[in-house]
């Protein structure tokens, strides 16, 4: 019912920013938060014309500025950030735009939702998210997630934390990962491999490796360490160990799921 309140109060709040003058809706965008997949849409356009060229299609190129994380200089309010996009920041390398109210409120809304956007793209993808609750559920339940993944201090360390999964990976991507994880698995997350001159075989995470020895956290989850003189064969696994939810979960299970990794943006609500 929650849900269905939400998306009532979302459509009014579009019906209603149409029929005012077009110097009005950006604030109505900004006050209430109601980005529609469309304002998003548009204002990834726009940043990807205007704005990249020097923020970068990730909005992490310049130092102390990740927009994709919420990270500004300047202004933390929807009005504020609308104004900067308009205005400019005198004395700085950021120009004015000539931007209408309702196009840097777009860009703005573009702003809020990168991490669920696909990067240069400007497709919005927001029809895939489920309900975090019911997400969690599964997490913690049917998926069997926490038997290798850490949340908020809580769980093993066998595969990467995902307390922060929510800004540093898109939507389309975590998607992507539960149906098909080799094929999305970042390098930094590759499980590695080493083969002793006995024959004995250690896999998992890779945490240092120097001039004499090879560091690792196995699949036990107990720190290892091989001197390399006893290695005969070492590398990177390039198949995940995590499994593929395709044919274990339904399209509404994997919706939810990817809900829940979407609202992890590294503050425990």
């Amino acid at each position: 019912m929650r849900r269905r309140i939400s998306v009532v109060l979302v459509a009014l709040a579009g019906a209603i920013g149409t029929c005012l003058p077009a110097t009005d809706r950006g604030k109505v965008i900004a006050q209430d938060h109601g980005y529609t997949p469309a304002d998003i849409e548009n204002g990834a356009r726009l940043y990807q014309s205007t704005c990249s060229g020097c923020h970068g299609p990730a909005g992490d190129e310049i130092p102390g500025v990740e927009l994709a994380r919420g990270q500004f200089r300047r202004g933390t309010s929807d009005t504020d950030l609308i104004a900067i996009v308009k205005t400019g920041i005198p004395g700085t390398a950021m120009p004015p735009h000539a931007f209408s109210d309702q196009e840097a409120a777009q860009v703005v809304g573009y702003l809020r939702n990168m991490t669920v956007v696909r990067t240069g793209i400007g497709t919005t993808v927001l029809r895939g998210v489920g309900d975090p609750a019911r997400g969690r559920t599964l997490f913690e339940g049917k998926g069997q997630c926490t038997t290798c993944h850490r949340v908020y201090g809580r769980g093993p360390r066998l595969a990467p934390d995902l307390t922060e999964v929510g800004l540093t990976r898109p939507l389309p991507e975590l998607r992507d990962a539960l149906l098909d994880p080799s094929a999305t698995m970042r390098p930094g997350n590759r499980p590695f491999s080493v083969v002793t001159a006995d024959g004995r075989t250690v896999s998992g995470r890779l945490l240092n490796q120097d001039s004499f020895s090879i560091q690792m956290l196995d699949s036990s989850e107990r720190l290892v360490s091989v001197q390399k003189r006893n290695v005969r064969e070492q590398g990177f696994i390039s198949t995940s160990p995590m499994p593929s939810y395709r044919d274990t979960l339904t399209v509404e299970e994997v919706d939810d799921l990817v809900g829940y990794l979407v609202s992890l943006k590294g503050f425990n609500p």
